[in-house]
């Protein structure tokens, strides 16, 4: 049976990260949050920061919230922080950002050559093991600022980490992603343990097997899946979109005419009861793959586009929604941003959210009328 975090049909939310406050200037460079934090005015910054966020989704009129990634500093890409957060705090990886591998191989176009470099790699040196990476105690800044459910990013993931990596301990991505399941593991289950009921997997390693050219590799990847969420008693979602350097899709990544169709059949086996996809970017491209849902699954839907300044109307987004019905029953489908919102200007991001909001009732009030 799937589980239900609020009691509301098609319930909104967005992915993570959400644009800093101008006035949020504060960096972590690495350090443990609780160095950090001995600065009372970093302290303070921080969560007034968390708080004005989850207040931005609470006007905005979102159901289920997140802490918008403020402990993600601006690194290369804006994103940076989605892979460094971890690099920097899991032993065994060095701090310093190296060439990317991708690009040394020359195995990429110019463009995306461009932001691989901006956004670096790393490598790992020696096993890695468990640092302080302190999402219970993120998670609980988040919650204690709002009555709303807070749902929880955790990743990049282990396999999404071997990604930008030098391997130099490891022999390959699958051993790597293999060391790196017990970090994540307990970190799941300590937020859990702290009252976390929502976590979502960011992990765009189900993308794998379609850059290594080897389809036996979807077998491992669903097994370090499951071990990474094994024991972990709460809602679980496992996101993976096209990328959002900068805001840009990272297509040129990947092969042509690859979408959710060449790799979602494939992930069924794992114990994840919600899909975050990325669906507005391609104006809901490979949206009919959803009527194949096994029924243990569920869907967020991606009805805003990240990657665009421009504001949806809430029309748009409806039709958005209307597009997905037509292959799921709405009691499975949460309605999502398809990427986290970071690189985008507050005024569009909390805009887009509202216009989230507003599509969702138009669709409600057109079922309810039915």
């Amino acid at each position: 049976m799937l589980n239900s975090i609020v009691d509301t049909l098609l319930p909104t939310t967005m992915v993570g990260s959400y644009p800093r406050p101008h006035w949020f200037t504060y960096q972590l460079h690495g350090r443990d949050i609780w160095e950090a934090f001995k600065d009372v005015n970093h302290a303070e910054a921080f969560e007034d920061a968390v708080r004005t966020v989850l207040q931005d989704q609470e006007q905005a009129g979102l159901d289920i919230l997140t802490d918008g990634q403020m402990w993600f500093d601006d690194y290369g890409g804006c994103i940076g922080s989605f892979v460094w957060y971890w690099y920097e705090r899991i032993h065994g990886f060095v701090p310093t950002k190296h060439s990317h591998p991708f690009v040394e191989g020359g195995q990429v176009s110019h463009t995306d050559a461009a932001w691989l470099t901006d956004w670096g790699a790393t490598a790992v040196t020696a096993a890695v093991e468990r640092g302080p990476l302190r999402l219970a105690d993120l998670y609980h800044i988040a919650q204690r600022n709002t009555k709303k459910p807070v749902r929880c990013s955790v990743g990049a993931g282990p396999v999404n980490l071997t990604y930008h990596v030098h391997l130099d301990y490891y022999k390959t991505q699958k051993d790597l992603a293999y060391a790196l399941v017990p970090v994540f593991n307990a970190e799941m289950k300590d937020m859990v343990a702290s009252g976390a009921s929502f976590l979502q997997l960011e992990d765009l390693g189900a993308w794998l097997p379609l850059f290594s050219g080897n389809p036996d590799d979807f077998g491992w990847v669903v097994d370090v899946i499951n071990k990474t969420i094994d024991g972990v008693e709460a809602k679980l979602a496992w996101h993976f979109c096209f990328g959002a350097a900068w805001g840009n899709a990272s297509q040129g990544l990947f092969p042509s005419g690859a979408g959710y169709g060449s790799i979602l059949p494939h992930l069924h086996d794992t114990g994840i009861e919600q899909y975050v996809l990325d669906f507005a970017v391609r104006e809901m491209e490979d949206a009919h793959i959803l009527k194949d849902l096994p029924a243990d699954k569920e869907v967020a839907v991606g009805v805003i586009d990240v990657r665009n300044l421009q504001v949806e109307t809430p029309e748009q987004v409806a039709e958005r929604i209307r597009k997905v019905l037509k292959f799921i029953e709405p009691e499975r489908v949460t309605l999502t941003t398809d990427c986290g919102l970071r690189a985008l200007p507050r005024f569009c991001a909390y805009n887009k959210l509202r216009a989230m909001v507003k599509g969702a009732q138009i669709v409600r009030a057109e079922l309810a009328g039915r």
